[in-house]
């Protein structure tokens, strides 16, 4: 056992990661267990070690670990490690990011949460294909089960804050009450149009939290100073008008709005968490453009609960909107970078205690990166998120001496979405791999 201790010792011994913490963490758990090789200190470390090394496969896992053990021995000590072990190791290490990342430039003074939604695959068994299902149009047999990701990221810092997973074909809004159950009074969420609602409007505020979205795609929005609203135009001539009464212009393409509670609940709210959404609440709508060369003129249209026009002003607004695009070059730092995008367990309990490995080897990461930037003076955002990891996975005991390297500061920057290198260009799977046999002729060798 002392070459799992030898590889993971070379990590922040002062972690979350730390025996004493593992072991605690498995005490509040109930869990009880024996001395033997794969105890819940060394199953833990070597599951951050899998991670660290691109999700490697348990096989992988034991000659990288210098283990002289089978990966079957590995796979049942971590089938028996209870997942409050793991939750409470990430509550441990986001606290400790919390207080890394508090020394952090803020947006007007508040702290700035993005939020959104992503999802990875897995093995495709009846299990997981019964809990996660398979995204529509797939015919059992061709696909693999899909796993929704609802992400709440830390602006300046990219910390994970929350997260929680679902069916493939959860909406985003659904969950958003849950991972942001534990912000704080004065936290400003930023997402797109999935958000800017009126409900979540609602919940945001009835936990003093603020929000900036980009208008929910039904919503109709009109500048026209003292223009009606379709509650106070008859019926035959609603169609086409704003739900939201016009209150005052705070400038071009600015203005003040009420809005009001849809009449029919959500299917994701009961009666009474419905009944104590207010009937209305005021919020404030704004449109800029964004003008790209050879390109149409794109018009982004804002609604957010920042109702102060003179502190917040549109620019700002705006501005903060476009550093929304973080949470996308962190969740692909996640399911490219990390090998998130297909989990290799083949049970929900296995994939579930696989995701929370990878949030703490993702904040682990983050919070490295936080301490170099403080060491090299730069914004932790401008440090590669692939050279830390690098450096984590090869040689973490110079952690603190490596300089990370820094990304070059390009705001603005776009680059068209296309792919340079080639795919070979096989067909999809339409009918299950038995079918396609029979129809081809070939036989299955079973001896």
């Amino acid at each position: 056992m002392v070459s799992i201790a030898s590889q993971v010792r070379r990590l922040n011994p002062e972690s979350s990661l730390s025996r004493s913490s593992i072991e605690k963490a498995c005490r509040l758990a109930g869990h009880a267990w024996r001395s033997r090789c794969f105890d819940p200190v060394a199953t833990v470390r070597l599951m951050v070690l899998q991670v660290l090394h691109g999700n490697c496969s348990c096989q992988e896992l034991m000659r990288v670990a210098g283990v002289a053990q089978s990966a079957t021995a590995y796979c049942r000590s971590r089938k028996r490690l209870p997942l409050d072990v793991l939750g409470y190791l990430v509550s441990v290490m986001t606290q400790s990011a919390k207080t890394a990342s508090d020394t952090l430039e803020r947006w007007h003074g508040h702290r700035v949460l993005m939020i959104d939604g992503s999802s990875c695959s897995m093995p495709d068994t009846p299990e997981l294909r019964q809990k996660f299902r398979l995204p529509g149009g797939v015919k059992p047999g061709c696909g693999f089960p899909v796993m929704h990701n609802l992400w709440l990221m830390d602006l300046a810092s990219g910390l994970i804050r929350g997260f929680t997973w679902g069916p493939w074909n959860t909406h985003d809004l659904k969950d958003a009450k849950l991972v942001e159950s534990d912000l704080q009074p004065g936290d400003v969420v930023v997402g797109d149009r999935a958000f800017g609602t009126f409900i979540h409007f609602a919940l945001l505020q009835n936990a003093g939290l603020l929000g900036v979205f980009r208008i929910f795609q039904n919503t109709r929005v009109d500048f026209r100073a003292g223009r009606p609203s379709a509650r106070q135009m008859p019926k035959d001539q609603r169609k086409g008008r704003p739900r939201s009464e016009y209150v005052r212009r705070l400038g071009k393409l600015d203005q003040l709005v009420v809005c009001f509670r849809p009449k029919k609940r959500p299917s994701y709210l009961t009666a009474e968490q419905f009944a104590r959404i207010p009937y209305e609440i005021r919020l404030r709508e704004l449109r800029y453009r964004i003008a790209r060369p050879g390109f149409r003129v794109a018009e982004v249209t804002l609604v957010t609960s920042l109702l102060d026009a003179e502190t917040y002003s549109k620019d700002d607004l705006a501005e903060l909107y476009q550093l929304r695009w973080r949470i996308e070059t962190n969740i692909r730092d996640l399911k490219q970078t990390m090998k998130l995008d297909v989990l290799r367990c083949r049970t929900v309990e296995g994939v579930t205690k696989e995701l929370w490995a990878f949030v703490l080897v993702y904040n682990l990461v983050r919070l490295a990166m936080i301490e170099a930037g403080q060491r090299q003076q730069v914004d932790p955002m401008r440090l590669s998120f692939k050279d830390t990891l690098s450096v984590l996975r090869h040689c973490p005991e110079q952690m603190k001496q490596v300089a990370i390297v820094v990304n070059p500061n390009r705001p603005g920057r776009d680059e068209p979405r296309v792919i340079k290198r080639r795919k070979d260009t096989y067909r999809y799977m339409t009918r299950p791999r038995e079918v396609l046999r029979q129809e081809l002729g070939i036989k299955r060798d079973t001896s």
